[in-house]
């Protein structure tokens, strides 16, 4: 069995290796193969049995049409744009993503960005009304965090409102319009670029959207670049608009509109989702779906894998507020200092390395927190840090 993988996939090796070796026919060499994202060809993967892609590579036709063997398709990502399902379809090829396993990176990445702008701007958090875009999974993660530190939020999601209203799922949250959310102190996107139909998240945020927006406002979209009309929005801040932008995705990645940069108040090069547990999580996802396609036991997870955290457990003894948020939250994961290697670096390495090269980062759950007498609230761990074991 020849399995092909991105390079940027972690404990790739570690999970697959093993199944390369014991499901390869007679006189068969299994192989475990990295490749570059962005660059693959339809002559390199010719012979792949596995494919596991992340979302800079597109899966069609034209990348697979010299494959006669394929049997399994898997990206180590939450959308499926990059991918032709319908070709996989007709093709037989079973495929896999890996929905929601970037979710919880996502959401402390949008954490990360509001105790910077609250630290930047004197901001109580306490007092904003936070407006989430898509509630999916990185939405539901987010909206779980803003819960823990009694943030309000609404949500927009029109098809989960119409399927609560169908009666088709447990869901029991109220859902809000755009316009409301719109509204919102700060609004925060997690959409799958969706082109079409009816309800549409290509340039979902548009000239006459920006246009309801005011000067006191903070936008942050860590999901699809192409869901904010990126020029419309430059042609607003060039108007001196005070809205504040925090921008994770681009349109036309890798790719980026420059001038828009310095309106920015953090850019960085589509890394939200790129913690180590993140992006881990998609390869052990992808492991246990092809295991259940060859018909194995799964041997391996995560756990096996993953180092310590460099500081791995912290007490505290104070009762919790937003100055100790701030400092806690940094201590695992600084935005700032990717949007510092994004400015300095973007045109020196370019946006793709920067993602390659992207430094380790953790999750608040890498952290065991004690929460010693004095501290009188358990919001660490319902943030997601670790409790003791007992």
């Amino acid at each position: 069995m020849k399995i092909y993988f991105d390079e940027n996939m972690p404990f790739a090796k570690e999970f697959f290796t093993e199944l390369c070796l014991l499901h390869s026919d007679a006189g068969e060499k299994g192989e475990l193969i990295a490749f570059s994202g962005r660059t693959l060809t339809a002559e390199q993967v010719a012979d792949a049995d596995v494919l596991l892609v992340r979302s800079i590579t597109q899966v069609n036709e034209e990348l697979l049409h010299l494959n006669t063997k394929l049997s399994f398709v898997g990206s180590a990502t939450i959308g499926t744009d990059h991918i032709d399902l319908e070709y996989l379809e007709r093709r037989n090829v079973t495929f896999h993503s890996a929905p929601g396993c970037n979710a919880i990176s996502v959401a402390e990445y949008v954490l990360s960005a509001l105790v910077v702008l609250a630290e930047r701007y004197l901001i109580n958090l306490a007092d904003l009304t936070v407006g989430i875009v898509g509630g999916g999974n990185t939405g539901t993660r987010l909206s779980e965090k803003l819960q823990a530190l009694s943030i309000n939020y609404k949500i927009c999601d029109p098809i989960l409102e119409q399927k609560q209203a169908e009666g088709n799922t447990t869901d029991e949250r109220t859902y809000s319009s755009l316009t409301e959310v719109l509204a919102c102190n700060v609004i925060s996107l997690h959409v799958p670029k969706v082109e079409g139909g009816q309800h549409p998240t290509y340039q979902l945020i548009n000239a006459k959207n920006l246009a309801l927006l005011r000067d006191d406002q903070i936008l942050i979209s860590a999901c699809r670049g192409d869901v904010i009309d990126n020029h419309a929005l430059l042609a607003l801040k060039e108007s001196g608009h005070g809205l504040k932008v925090v921008l994770d995705v681009w349109q036309g990645e890798p790719d980026v509109l420059a001038a828009l940069i310095p309106f920015t108040e953090i850019a960085t090069a589509h890394i939200a989702g790129y913690s180590l547990e993140g992006k881990a999580r998609g390869s052990e996802m992808l492991y246990q779906a092809l295991c259940q396609q060859l018909a194995v036991e799964p041997v391996y997870q995560l756990t096996n894998f993953l180092p310590s955290a460099s500081i791995p457990m912290v007490e505290i003894n104070a009762e919790f507020n937003q100055i100790l948020l701030n400092q806690l939250v940094k201590m695992v994961y600084d935005v700032r200092r990717d949007d510092a290697i994004f400015r300095q670096q973007l045109f020196i390495q370019g946006f793709d390395s920067l993602r390659k090269n992207y430094p380790i980062r953790r999750e608040f759950s890498a952290v065991e927190v004690t929460l010693l007498p004095n501290a009188f609230s358990d919001v660490p761990h319902r943030l997601g840090f670790s409790k003791k074991s007992n």
